[in-house]
């Protein structure tokens, strides 16, 4: 967490050197203003020469208000940039956690973090500036107060024990209340996101009050966690606001007598005003620690996400070869696979078939290197992809293809921006999505949000993806999963003249997809029960029930 605080405010180093001397300059200024002041005064009261103290003490308000103003827009604008940059790099690294990364945060949940908690941390240099420089100009304002009469300092210090008595357990509560107010924020917030996604299925199960119950389940939790921070709030602010009058009297008080037995001058009692305003702060420190709490319980979420391990890049090239996929012992706790042992052909269409939870694509994620295995080693032509940078030479399609870019040619050259138009429409071709990209209003350049589209077309888009690239290796996660039977037999017969020679994984839900592959790897019991063809296995009653037959 201390690691994250550095880095976020060595993130906008410039902001931050322009920020810190303002703070430090305005601390300065307000510790001048009252000594400033008191000349002044005593120079008016004097009947001598005022021009010169009046003039310093104007220029010291015009300088103090210029330099507030700096602070003001280094601070916004320093903000900016540390959010935008932590935000910048937590999306990153969430989207290398991939699918895993997924399993332990929830969307909704890495929302809230990404938003409300990243800015907060960004926060932490003003903020955290903020209250030592503050405290140090408070203990200034003291030593000024001392000075001037050590009796007003000593009444002064007589009310920070209380302070302290007053407000030591609203700030630990503030912290568990904060703590327990994030938490549920992310639970609504991943709930919401889980009904927006099944909007239709709430529709059409009639289940509308029942998801509204469950969603608003949280706010109960929610509200009680706000009541105890804004509780914890309340009763530091009130205590502490009777406190600093009773004690700003006393100690203005203790002056009026000075004065009245001539102990202290006019000007002096001005002087001591200044410096009680500035002391008194000290009383508050500890409610700003409730600031900094929250800022660490922020800290500790976004750190909580960047700790998490996500697969690195391979740094190496991978050497040529024909496409020869091996899984040696190859393990995944959470999935349920345990030692899977796998060498796919160079060149070979394997189709992976297995009951529901058997780890399909668990096994086509480790293939394709959008995950790693806990134990065991995943090899592309003899070389560990968690060493070689593979991607180039993996494709992948997906049962629920998400389309990114502007325009249909950018999704399916997603990835591929060097890509001709040429070889976006021969890969739309081979995935039978051609025919119905040109009935679009502007056919290969009409805007996603523009272009309405059904499962089985949004595959055959992501099929495109996948074809475009002249991968060694294509893997197929269930990708024809919402196509009509004709459809896709056509799809399939073009993928196999397009992909003629090159390696296929392909997730296998039917028995007619995986009695088109060469082999069949057979998932049960978190490792390969038998790796065959689809003709050889069907005598086996058990492999017919993975298909209900």
């Amino acid at each position: 967490m201390k690691a994250l605080v550095l880095r976020t405010a060595r993130d906008a180093p410039g902001w931050t050197a322009l920020y810190v001397p303002a703070t430090l300059a305005l601390a300065v200024s307000s510790l001048l203003m009252p000594f400033v002041l008191a000349r002044a005064v005593a120079a008016v009261i004097g009947g001598g020469d005022a021009f010169r103290p009046v003039a310093l003490l104007c220029g010291l308000v015009l300088a103090e208000a210029a330099i507030t103003v700096l602070s003001a827009y280094a601070v916004t604008t320093g903000c900016a940039h540390m959010t935008a940059r932590l935000r910048r790099r937590l999306a990153a690294h969430v989207l290398a956690l991939g699918v895993p990364g997924g399993r332990v945060f929830s969307v909704g949940d890495l929302t809230v973090r990404l938003s409300g908690n990243a800015e907060e941390v960004a926060d932490v240099v003003p903020d955290g500036l903020a209250v030592v420089v503050s405290g140090a100009t408070a203990l200034g304002g003291l030593a000024g107060l001392w000075l001037i009469d050590w009796r007003l300092a000593a009444v002064l210090l007589i009310g920070l024990p209380v302070a302290a008595f007053l407000t030591r357990s609203s700030v630990f509560q503030f912290s568990d209340a904060f703590g327990r107010y994030q938490q549920a924020q992310g639970r609504l917030a991943a709930r919401l996101l889980d009904a927006l996604r099944g909007a239709r299925t709430i529709r059409a199960s009639g289940s509308l009050e029942r998801e509204i119950a469950r969603v608003s389940a949280v706010l109960p939790e929610l509200s009680a966690a706000g009541r105890d921070v804004w509780s914890a709030q309340r009763r530091t602010s009130w205590r502490l606001s009777l406190l600093t009058p009773v004690l700003e009297v006393a100690v203005l008080a203790t002056a009026g007598f000075a004065v009245a037995a001539g102990d202290l001058e006019p000007a002096q009692l001005t002087a001591a005003a200044g410096y009680l305003l500035i002391a008194v702060n000290l009383l508050w420190q500890l409610d700003s620690l409730s600031g900094l709490l929250s800022l660490r319980e922020s800290a500790a979420r976004v750190s909580a996400v960047l700790a998490e391990p996500a697969p690195r890049p391979g740094d190496r090239e991978l050497a040529g070869g024909p496409g020869t996929l091996t899984l040696r012992e190859a393990a995944v706790a959470s999935a349920g696979l345990s030692g899977v042992a796998l060498t796919v052909p160079a060149g070979a269409s394997v189709a992976v078939v297995g009951r529901s939870g058997a780890g399909k694509s668990t096994l086509a994620m480790l293939a394709g290197r959008l995950a790693d295995p806990d134990s065991g080693v995943v090899a592309l032509d003899g070389q560990d992809l968690r060493l070689a940078h593979a991607r180039p030479h993996i494709g992948y399609a997906f049962e629920r293809p998400v389309l990114l870019g502007e325009t249909i040619e950018d999704a399916i050259a997603y990835g591929m921006p060097e890509a001709t138009r040429a070889q976006i429409e021969r890969a739309a071709g081979a995935a039978q999505a051609d025919r119905f990209i040109r009935l679009l209003p502007r056919g290969y350049d009409t805007p996603l949000e523009a272009a309405p589209m059904s499962g089985g077309e949004r595959q055959r888009i992501g099929l495109a993806r996948a074809l475009l690239r002249e991968a060694r290796l294509t893997i197929l996660d269930d990708a024809t999963s919402s196509l009509d039977t004709v459809t896709e037999s056509q799809v399939r017969e073009a993928i196999t003249a397009t992909l003629a020679g090159r390696t296929r994984l392909v997730v296998a839900h039917r028995a007619a997809t995986a009695a088109r592959a060469d082999l069949v790897a057979w998932l049960d019991g978190g490792r390969v029960r038998a790796f065959a063809p689809h003709a050889e296995l069907w005598a086996q009653p058990e492999y017919r029930e993975v298909f209900g037959a």
